[in-house]
């Protein structure tokens, strides 16, 4: 039988037998469409006695107005994939127990008012409704490192009600424009008996932050910590042509976009910072869209393990972690709500198992301090 009996339409005069024919194969068509319906996956509740951390990616996908540098349109500018984030993860917040939101930065492609004021409605989805913080990337700020429009628009007075909210980096420059107000901040939240504490670095953050960064952490030594900066994983070294982007050899990056001479590498970083503290075990990160989806882990100098996760995945999809402590496991799951599914792979990183994986983690010991 050929297939365009299926798609020719039996009118009046078409016989009986044709019209026959025709109604299995629409019959046969809906049940497939009803099949391919059902096989959608589902991303299933979170059960009582885990919690879970969500976290964005780079939501660089702005569309209408000045959506790159060199247009500018009438289009009302839009991001449908922040959009659908954001909203899934509000709608989920009781379902996934999502006790903390974390925005990896690069919350805006081109740094200006109109895809800003965009971000501030995307996260507004959230805000007040759970515990989150943002990362200040690359395109959040200009090379020097002033991220003036961020601090506008998603400013520390914004949080200071909240008291999940532990505070800021306070800059001693003149001008708070480079590292000041909210760019570089730090959250406190809880989840089934465990208290953490959340740094939220800016790309390349410099000496003076890291020392910030430092104090924080002991402070709060008592606290299982996780520190989201922009940059972290991707080429070691800086790519001298396109392709190195996907081919270099990868892991944490020895290069650095902001700050001058004054901005650290995500490897200085490392070393000044994060190596030093045992209460430190995941940092998160973003940036590298042609690495796309990454994960190491370390043993440092205190015994603990830090995990190391990269996501920058565009539109395929969304960090949820799912934290399981009577098993030590941390569920990483990579989901697209546009799409209702888990990523299983991408022509970037066709394993599976960089987007959907189990991290180790000792949670039923007490923290290490």
């Amino acid at each position: 039988m050929k297939s365009t009996i299926c798609s020719r339409p039996a009118g009046p005069s078409a016989s009986p037998f044709r019209k026959r024919i025709h109604d299995i194969c629409q019959a046969v068509l809906c049940i497939l469409a009803i099949s391919t319906a059902a096989i959608a996956d589902e991303f299933p509740s979170a059960p009582q006695g885990t919690f879970s951390i969500a976290v964005i990616p780079d939501t660089q996908h702005y569309r209408g107005g000045a959506a790159d540098e060199k247009s500018k349109t009438a289009v009302p500018v839009t991001n449908p994939v922040f959009d659908s984030y954001a909203t899934w993860i509000a709608e989920n917040l009781d379902e996934q127990r999502i006790a903390f939101v974390s925005h990896v930065g690069d919350i805006v492609d081109v740094n200006n008012r109109e895809q800003w004021t965009v971000a501030r409605q995307m996260m507004d989805k959230l805000h007040g409704r759970a515990p989150y913080g943002i990362s200040v990337g690359n395109h959040d700020m200009v090379r020097s490192g002033d991220s003036s429009l961020f601090q506008e628009f998603f400013p520390a007075s914004r949080y200071e009600k909240f008291d999940w909210y532990g505070g800021h980096f306070k800059s001693e420059r003149e001008s708070v424009a480079v590292s000041g107000n909210n760019a570089n901040s730090f959250q406190l939240f809880s989840a089934e008996g465990f208290d953490f504490v959340f740094l939220h670095l800016e790309c390349n953050a410099p000496d003076d932050v890291l020392a910030w960064a430092d104090g924080i952490l002991k402070a709060h030594s008592d606290r299982r910590a996780i520190v989201t900066s922009h940059m972290g994983l991707g080429p070691r070294g800086k790519p001298k042509e396109p392709q190195d982007y996907f081919d270099a050899t990868k892991g944490r990056m020895q290069w650095k976009k902001c700050h001058g001479d004054r901005g650290n590498t995500p490897q200085q970083m490392w070393d000044k910072c994060f190596r030093k503290h045992r209460n430190l075990f995941m940092i998160c990160c973003g940036d590298q869209s042609r690495t796309q989806a990454m994960h190491q882990s370390s043993f440092v100098e205190h015994g603990n393990l830090i995990h190391e996760v990269l996501s920058d995945y565009g539109s395929n999809g969304l960090r949820i972690m799912r934290f399981v402590p009577q098993e030590n496991r941390i569920e990483v799951r990579t989901w697209i709500p546009s799409r209702n599914e888990f990523t299983e792979a991408t022509k970037i990183v066709p394993s599976r198992d960089e987007h959907q994986f189990n991290l180790r983690y000792d949670m039923t010991a007490a923290s290490r301090h």
